[in-house]
């Protein structure tokens, strides 16, 4: 008898059990098959919402492909930092394609399921969410909003190109146009990538194709009647796509403790993953790369990752971030310029960048600074947020709980919010073909930059500004240590000074005694380089370039003219140490600005003042 309670107990128990995880989980083969090729965004919509309906932990698609249309997709109003203008983009209402709203305690587990986008949408969006884990994913875009054009023969009379399989086009009045899936570019934005230097460059290639006379020679072979004078480079690739960032790769608005793991994103339209006013983010083993089957170079029509206004830490790792039109990683808050005192507590403030409007950027108990836009300079006391209210799309009304004093210009400085300043480690990761920068971050918490591979970025590999005058950017940085990273061939088209490190503030009254960025050290780094040019920095405290080997590479010869190794504006408490150089045919040199020389101790360069 006590053998069969035994029996029918352990049963129960298994019985339970079993059931409790199927309730925990929400397979997405319940509502949808993969393999089908047709439009499965509302079944895949209605199994998250399953999620949140039952409490679900887990959302599980079986392996294959899922393809995704416009057509019956979430709408939602968002304003997006860093994407577009009122004239680029009137309205806000974007595409979503697999929309996570307030939905918390979700892992969604993707077993390298393909979702497969079409036209132009937002491929996951999670609105204010909690502890949301995504992995073994993979998505991509049936036909990219930037198209690939690779120059294949000369002829008498113009130039012959191949176009990517990708690339839909047609021919009409004699002329080439780029179609997609309800769409066509209008207003392009072209980079060229050089077959032989791998370097990926601003590039008037398309602008004389596009007003060329084309004929197709064969399907995806086009002739264009080009003048004489426009000779380019057979073998090379032009990459071209729309300017307008009317939608972005993935959003994550207001959302805490998030996970993207294991994931392959081969194409994002717009900004890439935007992380905005969101708490704990962790990229792990996210490859942001073209799809290696499709034989593409080109991955995102801008950003790979970018975070505005994020708190909590940031971690990046093990992630390869290869093919970009614009930075692979760009991290920092929001200034508002002050428009009028309305009363002894108030500020009216506003979004003066024209991409960058809309968001909640305060909350009530926020702490900020005023922030002096000619020095860059934080005001001494901060402030707390008594209450936020919103006026338009563009302004806002701040009360404080203390009175705001007067020591600060009308129409010229600004608020930088304290609060959503994130802590940021980077680590371990890759970055590669981007015309642009390869990291950018702004804030005054920790931030680790280590174990990272930045190869032929076409900017500084690693750019920290903090501005009031162009982007509004904020965030004067306090801690920062970059370290074990190698860096090669970075800086071939432009950047402060071609630097492969740029410390780069927006002030324009320089002066050593009030330096905007603070305790950065560079050690231990390679720096594998073609040309003089390694560090620029403005207006820094505590500077720190030690343990560093720099090594002349013989890829090109230099580009840009300037031999200044080093370059300091306005710095203080500067120290180049035990550093090992190779390959360099002469001593490399130094030049500082707005600065003394007891402002600086160096050894193995020549110190000049300018």
């Amino acid at each position: 008898m006590k053998r069969h309670q035994l029996l029918f107990t352990l049963f129960f128990l298994l019985s339970t059990k079993v059931f409790s995880q199927s309730q925990d989980t929400v397979y997405v083969r319940d509502f949808v098959q993969p393999g089908t090729y047709r439009n499965c965004v509302e079944e895949i919509q209605k199994a998250i919402d399953a999620c949140k309906e039952r409490g679900a932990k887990v959302l599980l698609f079986e392996k294959g492909r899922y393809d995704i249309w416009p057509e019956k997709a979430q709408r939602r109003e968002y304003f997006i930092s860093n994407t577009s203008s009122e004239q680029e983009c009137p309205s806000k209402v974007k595409t979503v394609g697999l929309l996570f709203e307030r939905i918390n305690g979700l892992e969604v587990i993707g077993q390298d399921a393909l979702l497969m986008f079409h036209g132009k949408m937002i491929m996951m969006a999670f609105d204010q969410c909690r502890q949301i884990k995504v992995r073994s994913l993979r998505t991509d875009f049936e036909r990219p909003t930037a198209s690939e054009i690779k120059y294949v023969k000369k002829t008498g009379d113009g130039v012959e190109v191949a176009l990517h399989r990708d690339t839909r086009y047609d021919l009409a009045d004699g002329r080439l146009h780029l179609i997609g899936e309800g769409w066509e570019s209008e207003r392009f934005h072209c980079i060229e990538w050089d077959k032989d230097t791998h370097f990926f460059t601003y590039s008037s290639g398309w602008n004389t194709l596009h007003k060329a006379k084309a004929r197709e020679v064969s399907p995806g072979i086009i002739h264009f009647d080009t003048p004489a004078s426009f000779q380019p480079k057979i073998g090379n690739i032009l990459t071209v796509r729309d300017i307008i960032r009317d939608q972005v790769g993935m959003f994550i608005k207001e959302t805490s403790q998030i996970t993207l793991q294991d994931l392959h994103i081969a194409y994002m339209h717009g900004l890439g993953i935007v992380s905005q006013y969101s708490t704990d983010i962790t990229m792990d083993r996210v490859r942001c790369t073209p799809n290696e089957e499709r034989g593409r170079i080109l991955a995102s029509s801008a950003d790979f990752m970018h975070f505005s206004g994020c708190r909590g830490k940031i971690t990046i790792r093990n992630c390869r971030l290869e093919g970009a039109h614009d930075d692979p990683i760009n991290i920092h808050g929001t200034n508002l310029r002050i428009m009028e005192k309305t009363d002894s507590h108030t500020l009216r403030l506003r979004f003066m960048h024209a991409q960058s409007y809309g968001f909640t950027a305060f909350h009530a108990g926020d702490t900020v600074a005023l922030v002096q836009a000619k020095t860059m300079m934080r005001c001494k006391t901060p402030y707390r947020v008594r209450w936020a209210r919103k006026l338009s799309d563009r302004e806002i009304l701040v009360s404080f709980t203390a009175p705001v004093t007067d020591d600060f210009e009308i129409g010229h400085d600004c608020v930088e919010n304290l609060s959503y300043t994130p802590e940021v480690h980077i680590h371990h990761n890759y970055f590669t073909r981007t015309s642009t920068r390869g990291l950018l971050v702004t804030t005054p918490r920790k931030v680790v930059i280590e174990d990272n591979v930045f190869e032929k970025t076409g900017m500084s590999a690693i750019l920290i500004e903090s501005d009031a005058e162009g982007w509004f950017e904020s965030g004067p940085v306090k801690d920062v240590l970059i370290r074990n990273n190698t860096f090669i061939d970075c800086a071939y088209q432009g950047g402060p000074g071609n630097a492969v490190i740029a410390l780069n503030p927006s002030n324009t009254v320089v002066d050593s005694r009030q330096p905007v960025h603070q305790n950065i050290r560079i050690v231990n780094n390679r720096f594998l380089t073609f040309d003089y040019p390694v560090l620029f920095a403005k207006s820094t405290h505590h500077l720190l370039f030690s343990g560093n080997s720099i090594e002349r590479t013989h890829t090109t010869s230099s580009l840009c003219g300037n031999k200044n190794t080093f370059y300091f504006n306005g710095c203080h408490r500067v120290t180049i140490k035990d550093n090992q150089w190779s390959g360099w045919s002469e001593q490399p040199q130094t030049v500082i600005k707005n600065m003394s020389r007891k402002s600086i101790r160096q050894e193995g360069t020549v110190l000049l003042e300018q």
